[in-house]
C-alpha cells in the first residue's frame, strides 16, 4: 500500500512547501494542507486539534520542524502517527532522502579518562566538584594527575571520597611511591608503569596503563605486554601521542605498529598532547583523533582541559566517541549523524537564495519586520521595502526604529546575529539562538528574546 502523506504549512510556505515536493518526485503520494494561518512556525499542535477536520485519507502527516506542542497527544487525538520535518522546508529532500537516519548515540567504544591535572593543590571537596563536572560531560574514570615535587598527603582521601562517590579512579604519576600509594588506596587503574616498574602491578589490584621504558622504545613495551600476558593481568598500552613537530607523526605510526603486532591489546591514546599544545578549536581535533581510535580498536583516551581554549575538550570527546561509533557500527562515513562538533559552520547554512527571499519578501502583507540570510547578505524586510547589506549598521537608518527603543534592541539581537551566521556560514532562524553545538553548555542560560520583542515583530517563515 502506498504511504499517503499530509504535510500541514502555512499560507507563506505553501507554495515552496508544493514545488519542492513536486520536483522530489516523492514514492509516496501526498496532500498539502494550509492550516488558516500565515507563518508556520506559529503553528501548534493545540492549533492543529482545533482546526484540522480532515485527514484527506492519510497515513501520516509531517509538520513544520518549528511546530511547538505534544505531537504523541496530536497522533492519539487524530488516530495517525505524527512527526515533526524540518525546520527549513529547502531540507524536506534531505529528510526523505536520507538512507540511514542514525539518531540513536547511545552506544560508544572508547572509555574517557579525565585529568584532574592539579590534584595535589585541590581540597578533596573540590576534587569531587570538579569530577562531578567531567562525569556530566562524559568522562568515565577520573584520573588524578600527580605535579612533580609537590606534596599529595590527602591521596588517598581523594580516591576514597570519589570512590564512595561512584567513580572509576585512576592514579597518574611516574613516580613509583605515588603509585603504590594509589593501588593501595583503591585507584581502578595506574599510569603509568614501564618495563622497570612492571613489579608495582603485583603489589595491587589497580589496572596498569603501560608505556615504553624510553619514549619510542617499542621493544620495552613489547616485553611488558610479555609481562602482563604471562600474569594473565588486564592492562592497558599507551604507546604514546606527541605534540605537533614533536613526533605526532611518528607517533601516529607507533600507534598503528602496535595494534598491528598486538591486535587484541587494549590500548589507549593521550589527546591532550594535541588538544591543549594546538591552538586551534579543539572540535575538530576530537573527531579526528576518534576518528584514529575507532580505525585502531583504541578503547580508552586520557583528556584534559588546562587551557582555556580547550575547555570543552571532554564534552567533544563524548560526542565524538559516539557519532564514530554510529558510523562504524553502520558502515558510514561520520556525516549527517549528529552536527554538535560543527560549532562554526554548518552542512547547509544558506537554505534560500536570494530570489526566493525576494519572491517570499513580495508576499508579505503585514509591518512586521522578517530576517533572513543569503550566501552574500543579510536581508530585512516587511511590506514596506525589502533591505540587504553585509553590516547591519547600515540597515538602521532605513527601519524606522529610532524612537522605539523595544523595538529597536530586538532587531539590533537578531541582526547582530544574522550577521554572526553569514558571516561564519551558520544556520540562521529569527527568534532562536544559533546553535554553536557542544562548544557551549547546555546549563548555560540565556536571555528569552520574547521577553524583549516588541508588538509588530514576528518569526521569519
Amino acid at each position: 500500500m502506498t504511504e499517503h502523506i499530509l504535510f500541514l504549512t502555512g499560507s507563506l510556505a505553501e507554495k515552496q512547501l508544493r514545488s519542492i515536493l513536486e520536483k522530489m518526485q516523492p514514492e509516496f503520494t501526498y496532500t498539502v494542507h494550509q492550516l488558516g494561518l500565515k507563518v508556520s512556525a506559529l503553528m501548534t499542535t493545540d492549533m492543529i486539534a482545533r482546526r484540522l477536520t480532515d485527514t484527506f485519507g492519510a497515513t501520516k502527516i509531517i509538520l513544520p520542524g518549528r511546530c511547538r506542542g505534544d505531537i504523541i497527544a496530536l497522533s492519539e487525538k487524530l488516530g495517525i502517527p505524527v512527526e515533526r520535518g524540518t525546520e527549513e522546508v529547502k531540507d524536506l529532500p534531505l529528510f526523505f532522502g536520507k538512507k540511514i537516519q542514525i539518531v540513536n548515540l547511545d552506544n560508544y567504544s572508547v572509555k574517557i579518562f579525565a585529568e584532574i591535572t592539579d590534584a595535589p593543590n585541590l581540597t578533596v571537596l573540590e576534587i569531587l566538584n570538579r569530577a562531578a563536572y567531567y562525569r556530566r560531560n562524559g568522562a568515565d574514570v577520573i584520573d588524578l594527575g600527580c605535579l612533580p615535587s609537590t606534596p599529595f598527603p590527602h591521596m588517598e582521601d581523594a580516591i576514597s571520597a570519589l570512590k564512595q562517590a561512584g567513580f572509576l579512579v585512576s592514579l597518574d604519576s611516574l613516580d613509583t611511591v605515588d603509585l603504590l600509594r594509589g593501588g593501595k588506596a583503591g585507584a581502578d587503574y595506574l599510569l603509568s608503569l614501564h618495563e622497570s616498574t612492571m613489579w608495582i602491578a603485583d603489589e595491587v589490584n589497580a589496572t596498569p596503563i603501560i608505556i615504553p621504558e624510553t619514549h619510542t622504545d617499542l621493544d620495552s613495551l613489547d616485553r611488558a605486554i610479555k609481562i602482563m600476558q604471562a600474569k594473565n593481568r588486564p592492562f592497558v598500552v599507551d604507546p604514546i601521542l606527541d605534540p605537533i613537530h614533536f613526533g605526532f607523526t611518528a607517533s601516529i605510526v607507533r600507534y598503528h605498529e602496535v595494534r598491528k603486532n598486538h591486535p587484541d591489546v587494549e590500548m589507549m591514546m593521550g589527546v591532550g598532547n594535541i588538544t591543549e599544545l594546538t591552538h586551534a578549536d579543539t572540535a575538530g581535533m576530537n573527531a579526528i583523533l576518534m576518528g584514529m581510535c575507532s580505525e585502531l580498536n583504541i578503547n580508552h583516551i586520557l583528556a584534559t582541559e588546562v587551557s582555556n581554549h580547550a575547555a570543552r575538550a571532554i564534552k567533544e570527546a563524548d560526542l565524538a566517541r559516539r557519532i564514530m561509533f554510529a558510523a562504524k557500527e553502520h558502515d558510514t562515513l561520520p556525516k549527517h549523524i549528529n552536527s554538535g562538533l560543527m560549532a562554526l559552520h554548518e552542512p547547509a547554512a544558506f537554505p534560500y537564495s536570494l530570489d526566493e527571499i525576494q519572491e517570499l519578501a513580495a508576499q508579505i502583507k503585514d509591518p512586521s519586520y522578517r530576517i533572513q540570510i543569503s550566501e552574500n547578505a543579510v536581508h530585512i524586510f516587511n511590506r514596506d521595502g525589502f533591505h540587504s547589506a553585509t553590516d547591519p549598521f547600515e540597515l538602521f537608518p532605513k527601519l524606522g526604529v529610532e524612537n522605539d527603543g523595544g523595538h529597536a534592541f530586538y532587531l539590533g539581537v537578531e541582526l547582530a546575529r544574522a550577521e554572526i551566521a553569514q558571516k561564519l556560514g551558520k544556520r540562521f532562524n529569527q527568534d532562536q539562538s544559533l546553535d554553536w553545538g557542544c562548544a557551549v553548555d547546555s546549563t548555560e542560560s540565556e536571555i528569552d528574546l520574547h521577553t524583549f520583542k516588541p508588538a509588530g515583530t514576528t518569526l521569519k517563515k
